[in-house]
């Protein structure tokens, strides 16, 4: 994502269907032999696997995806089969006539649903980055049944009597501290999920949650629909005037592909604030393609999200009350390290009073170059991104423009993002050119660990496209575990702007930033090194899943490293130091304006799920509300509207519910390890190997506090995190 901070880039975990399926990897063999389906099924796969390529295991190298073999009608057959097979796996765990045991209970639960897993990751991977109508459709389909089929195992009484039989007795079961963790894991998963619940009420709890996965596939696709439909449509080259000549190509493209030609088309980014507003000088443009941003999803018509995100909200309040929760929040923040909602809002209250004030004073500045400029118009939200440019190049005298031609994408990739990975933990890298890929643009990577052995297979998506939803983020579709001796295949993804064919690709530093972010998510999965499925590379809670990316960003400023990708696409020659000095100068600059967008969103967050069904707002109250609780956290500027908008806060239909306050939460951790870093050595094998042996290889094996501490000595403190963004 494309973004002045690391706020709000968007991270994705493993696609799950639940706490069962969601970490159930391929592997050569289950090690419950007798709980496999029936001849005839096994009959009925051998024949259907002829022709579907997910009704076995991918024979390319490690099981990786056979992208080129998949085409949409394979899909539905698939989940249809997948689901049937688990539930019949689950069957078997169930009527056995032996007393539960971890080994005939625990251990085929966490392999069951092979086939499931195996459709699921490929689908909802391109679902987010190479999705067709198709598969809008089938999301849509697939929705509500996969929440049943989730209810099926998770309201199973059965399942849960075994499950609580175990709990009850765990500490006379002589298992390990990772075996004994993931049996109280499966018992406080099952206790949220409502296993404890009457009839009646998990009855309601099945509405419940089919009636939020068909409103969230709903909203996730509206925002991508809208977002292609606003589109800015610019009918002259003169009105695109201060744009990068690059852009402005790709704009005209863009008209070319909607029939437009003689026209140019801005695409809109998922943000509130749009790249575009730095450069152009047409004030009126700006403002455009502003109001647009902020009209997404409410403005009408049919990608209106209004009705949706009240009608989720409702639901999930209810669901959380059915649960004994106050509130969706309180239920979420109970999982989380944060522990409750008074922890966060304590933490929100402290840092925006300073942000806010910071912000302010910025303001001003912006607003003084205005008036000196002769203009007497007031500092509006399409006037900032544009003024702060100007102010950045007189403060620090560089612009965006002179730092583009030095970070040309394979430089800042391969002489960055894996330079600072093999400087700080001995991996090396080797591009494959013999595995499919869904899409032309993404290259695939081995990744080699210290002592030759492979690593990994990493995917990198870096392209924006129509077919691909806004942000950045990472996916597995294999992660790592010793119970089934796999090898993880992660992915990240960007939304770069392609340029012209055979034109370099020439990033902003904000795209840097964002790479080596996604690429911490890549190294936290990649690392992994635990025992079961449930607990593979990033399935840690998630206020403190942002961790580990955040911490990678500190690479793109790391001097050794900088010095290393920063090469001029034309003449190869290093940034120069006077330049590369500029730039991490301005670290701290327009730091008022990134902190007070990124809170006022996580605010926002937190207003909307800390309400009762009875106060959610109506479609028609929705806006209103949004101001109001701004209003009311005094955080609500005209001049820096939130980073996200309720309408189009895809975070908040997908996992960062109530819990888009992660990334500052995170931050305190990632701050303070950053002192860790630099007070050790910074760029060193050492350090490196004591951050993935005490930490990323880990997963959620142990607590996630625990393991800092591990790496720490201690508990993390706020100050460097309060000097980094100037809020001491």
């Amino acid at each position: 994502m494309v973004t002045q901070s690391s706020f709000g880039t968007c991270f994705t975990l493993m696609i799950t269907l639940s706490v069962l399926t969601a970490c159930s990897d391929t592997g050569d063999s289950s090690p419950v032999a007798d709980l496999d389906s029936s001849n005839n099924q096994s009959m009925a796969n051998t024949d259907q696997s002829a022709i579907n390529p997910f009704f076995q295991e991918s024979q390319l190298y490690l099981n990786y995806p056979p992208f080129d073999l998949i085409e949409n009608s394979h899909y539905l057959p698939a989940f249809e089969q997948g689901m049937a097979e688990q539930l019949e796996e689950l069957d078997a765990i169930v009527n056995q006539a032996n007393e539960p045991t971890f080994e005939n209970t625990i251990l085929p639960m966490e392999v069951s649903g092979q086939l499931l897993s195996r459709v699921s990751r490929v689908f909802y991977s391109l679902a987010g980055a190479h999705t067709n109508d198709a598969i809008r459709e089938l999301e849509q389909e697939l929705a509500p049944r996969l929440a049943a089929h989730n209810d099926k195992i998770l309201l199973n009484p059965a399942l849960y009597e075994r499950i609580s039989f175990l709990h009850e007795r765990r500490e006379q079961l002589q298992l390990d501290a990772q075996s004994l963790r993931l049996l109280e894991q499966y018992d406080v998963d099952y206790v949220r999920a409502g296993a404890g619940l009457t009839s009646d009420q998990q009855e309601q709890m099945r509405s419940l949650n089919s009636q939020v996965a068909v409103l969230q596939t709903q909203y996730r696709q509206n925002v991508l629909s809208e977002v292609n439909d606003l589109a800015i449509v610019v009918d002259s080259r003169e009105e695109l005037t201060g744009m990068n000549e690059a852009l402005i190509a790709a704009a005209e493209i863009e008209a070319e592909s909607r029939s437009l030609s003689g026209k140019f088309v801005i695409p809109l980014l998922n943000t509130s604030g749009q790249p575009s507003l730095s450069s152009l000088q047409n004030r009126a443009l700006r403002e455009r393609i502003h109001t647009t941003s902020l009209s997404r999803g409410s403005r009408g018509g049919t990608y209106d999200n209004r009705q949706i995100l009240s009608d989720v909200l409702r639901l999930r309040a209810e669901r959380a009350q059915l649960l004994g929760y106050s509130n969706h929040a309180a239920f979420v923040l109970e999982d989380a390290t944060a522990g409750t909602v008074e922890a966060v809002n304590q933490r929100l209250v402290e840092l925006a009073p300073p942000a806010v004030a910071n912000a302010q004073v910025e303001a001003a500045d912006l607003q003084q170059m205005i008036e000196d400029d002769g203009l007497d118009f007031e500092l509006r939200a399409w006037d900032w991104p544009f003024y702060t440019e100007r102010l950045r190049t007189a403060r620090y005298q560089f612009d965006e423009g002179q730092l583009q031609p030095y970070f040309e994408i394979d430089n800042v990739l391969q002489r960055g993002v894996f330079f600072a990975a093999e400087k700080l933990f001995g991996i090396t890298f080797e591009e494959r050119f013999d595995l499919p890929v869904y899409q032309e643009d993404v290259r695939v990577f081995e990744v080699f660990d210290i002592g030759g052995q492979t690593l990994a297979l990493f995917l990198m998506d870096p392209y924006a496209r129509p077919t691909k939803r806004g942000g950045a983020w990472m996916n597995s579709y294999i992660s790592q575990n010793a119970m089934m001796d796999t090898i993880p295949i992660v992915a990240n993804h960007l939304n770069i702007t392609e340029p012209q064919s055979g034109d370099p690709t020439l990033l902003t530093f904000d795209e840097v930033t964002t790479m080596f972010h996604e690429f911490g998510h890549a190294l936290h999965g990649m690392f992994s090194d635990v025992e079961y499925p449930y607990f593979s590379g990033t399935r840690v809670p998630r206020d403190f899943v942002e961790y580990p990316s955040q911490v990678n960003e500190m690479w793109a400023t790391w001097p050794e490293v900088l010095e290393n990708y920063a090469i001029h696409f034309e003449t190869g020659e290093q940034m120069p130091r006077v330049l590369l000095d500029k730039v991490l100068a301005t670290e701290k600059f327009n730091q008022g304006f990134a902190t007070t967008e990124y809170l006022a969103a996580s605010i926002l967050d937190q207003a909307l799920h800390q309400l009762s069904p009875e106060e959610i707002p109506s479609a028609d109250e929705m806006v209103d509300f949004e101001h109001r609780a701004l209003e009311s956290a005094g955080i609500a500027l005209e001049a820096v509207p939130p980073r996200y908008r309720s309408t189009y806060f895809s975070h908040i239909m997908g996992g960062y519910s109530a819990g888009y306050y992660s990334y500052i939460w995170s931050e305190v951790l990632d701050a303070d390890t950053v002192e860790w870093f630099k007070g050790n050595g910074g760029l060193l094998r050492e350090n490196g190997d004591h951050f993935r042996e005490t930490l990323l290889s880990r997963g959620g094996s142990e607590d996630a506090m625990a393991l800092f501490r591990n790496f720490r000595g201690r508990d993390a403190e706020i100050a460097p995190l309060l000097e980094r963004r100037g809020l001491n």
